[in-house]
């Protein structure tokens, strides 16, 4: 039985209507922007892998620092790893980070004649690639639908009071059944612009928030 306590679909469309609107002059998320800039999957998957554990503002030119040097995966198996390390600096774990490209580009070439693969299954298989990267590749990637849920997503679908989940994962599968599938390539990007600009995760900004009037602010103790 649903919980008729929680957000509606009605509702969450309106939510997202107003969050469209509020969050236009805003910038996107950085791997968001490489998808739009370079138009490439393996670009997005490469960005991605730089952005766990980073933030936006490191991200996006550690990435740009790396396509500028190679921005294919032969490429890339061409520098060496000690360089790729001092190019995405000082993105997290960035000297593992730089051995995972490695890894990935070779096994894309090998397993898949240097193709990234558009299914999700396939592309759990990368090392190193977990549900997040691999919904975010589709969604930015590829442009399939795809639930990319990191902590914004998961914690702004349950401070709304549209879903009830307790982890990432959860959150993924319960947005799956409900959300409706027109949604979920944008849901991600919008709600990480708004988590990192208004819905943060210690006293969020609710006294300037285009939906105050319809979040539930599940959890919320204190805001601004």
């Amino acid at each position: 039985m649903p919980d008729k306590n929680l957000l509606d679909n009605t509702q969450i469309a309106h939510v997202i209507k107003l969050l469209k609107i509020a969050m236009r002059d805003l910038p996107d998320p950085s791997v968001t922007l490489v998808g739009k800039k370079y138009k490439s999957p393996f670009l997005v998957l490469i960005s991605c892998l730089l952005s766990l554990r980073t933030r936006d503002e490191t991200t996006l030119p550690a990435s740009e620092r790396l396509f500028a040097r190679a921005d294919t995966m032969q490429g890339m198996l061409k520098i060496p790893i000690p360089e790729i390390q001092k190019l995405i600096y000082p993105v997290g774990f960035y000297k593992t980070k730089a051995l995972r490209i490695h890894d990935i580009c070779s096994d894309l070439i090998e397993r898949f004649g240097s193709n990234v693969p558009d299914e999700l299954e396939l592309l759990l298989t990368l090392k190193g690639v977990g549900r997040k990267t691999a919904n975010l590749v589709l969604t930015e990637g590829f442009g399939k639908p795809g639930i990319c849920v990191d902590t914004h997503v998961h914690r702004i679908s349950n401070r709304l009071g549209y879903i009830k989940t307790k982890d990432p994962d959860a959150t993924e599968f319960a947005l799956r059944k409900k959300l409706p599938q027109k949604y979920w390539i944008e849901y991600n990007a919008l709600l990480v612009t708004w988590g990192q600009n208004v819905c943060k995760p210690i006293s969020p900004m609710c006294s300037v928030c285009p939906v105050k009037n319809i979040c539930q602010r599940v959890n919320v103790t204190s805001s601004r």
